[in-house]
């Protein structure tokens, strides 16, 4: 079993989780994992400007997952309202399986509690990701019966198929 260490990211980090990002959710790389959306989606998932954003925001905070200083895992934790919403989570698609994203998810959802002290967690998955809702569901994230149109964001990605949703997942704490 890895010795897994948590951190905050930090924007000298911007690249590394861009290039994780990508490298987990699109493209040839992804299919190394079972979390790829390379069937679903073209370009990247993300950029560095987007990431050096989002570390500028006080209301956002990016996990990162080490192990021996090689990046592991990250996931987005965003403070909206009275939850925290989790996005961009990904593990790096060749260590995928060995229980890197269970940990993950698990000290995400403490660092939300303990940073903003809210009781519910949010996030949204293309609903086409069927084996990605069940893993969330077997954390105890339930679906909410909200969905929504696929955000377009043609700069960085083209949609391979119609009619893309997303659906929302929460969990009380």
């Amino acid at each position: 079993m890895l010795d897994l260490v948590f951190l905050k990211a930090e924007k000298s980090d911007a690249d590394r989780v861009t290039t994780l990002l990508n490298s987990a959710y699109r493209g040839e790389s992804s299919r190394l994992g079972w979390t790829t959306e390379a069937d679903l989606l073209d370009g990247s998932r993300t950029d560095s400007t987007e990431i050096l954003q989002l570390l500028s925001d006080p209301d956002s905070l990016i996990l990162l997952c080490k192990a021996d200083e090689v990046l592991m895992g990250t996931v987005l934790l965003q403070h909206v309202e009275e939850a925290v919403e989790l996005g961009m989570f990904a593990v790096d698609p060749i260590h995928q399986g060995m229980g890197i994203g269970k940990q993950l998810l698990q000290k995400a959802e403490q660092i939300a509690a303990e940073t903003w002290m809210v009781k519910r967690l949010v996030m949204a998955v293309i609903s086409n990701r069927i084996e990605l809702i069940e893993f969330y569901q077997r954390r105890g994230y339930r679906l909410t019966g909200t969905a929504k149109a696929f955000p377009v964001n043609a700069a960085l990605w083209t949609p391979k198929l119609e009619n893309l949703k997303l659906v929302y997942l929460e969990k009380w704490l």
